[in-house]
């Protein structure tokens, strides 16, 4: 994990949503309703749907699970059309977050949003504190198993309007502020 100079783009690729435990899911096969079923994924990471049986859902995009669904129904029902609706994404509730953390008059987790920069998290926060190493900045993010790290100068963005380093966030995105050196 080492500071890089690497722009972030603007335009930021969010993943597939991945399903967890406790996310309310609504099934649904086309002219099958006592096939079609609402409930959550369990603890264990399963669901249970009528003539499939156990499947893990847990780990799995909803795109996955639906191609896993339209597999097993198959044994019992010629081209099945099967809908994975997430209705309660209980399960992103830490996963579907930004951080920031530090000399900050606030520190929290917050739901990310669509849209959501460094300066509206910093905002948000309360701003820096007066010890704050505001030039010194970094932004960690996690890329598969990788963790890159930006740098971010929230001087330059909160006191002189340059707005470089104000990258947009994405899910997961920590941004620690350091204090300064006396």
């Amino acid at each position: 994990m080492t500071a890089t100079t690497v722009p972030i783009t603007q335009e930021q690729v969010i993943p597939d949503y991945i399903l967890g435990n406790g996310d309310k899911l609504d099934i649904r096969v086309w002219r099958n309703p006592e096939l079609s079923v609402s409930l959550p994924v369990r603890p264990d990471g399963k669901i249970s749907i009528p003539l499939a049986g156990e499947v893990i859902a847990a780990g799995k995009s909803t795109a996955e699970l639906t191609s896993t669904l339209v597999d097993k129904l198959s044994v019992y029902i010629k081209q099945p059309q099967v809908t994975v609706i997430v209705t309660d994404p209980l399960s992103a509730e830490f996963i579907q977050r930004v951080r920031i953390t530090g000399a900050i008059s606030n520190p929290m987790s917050t739901p990310w949003r669509s849209g959501m920069t460094v300066l509206d998290l910093v905002l948000l926060a309360g701003g820096t504190t007066d010890f704050a190493s505001e030039s010194k900045a970094l932004l960690y993010r996690k890329n598969g198993n990788d963790m890159s790290v930006y740098p971010i100068n929230l001087e330059d963005i909160l006191k002189k309007g340059k707005l470089d380093t104000n990258y947009t966030l994405t899910p997961s995105d920590i941004i620690t502020v350091p204090e300064r050196l006396f």
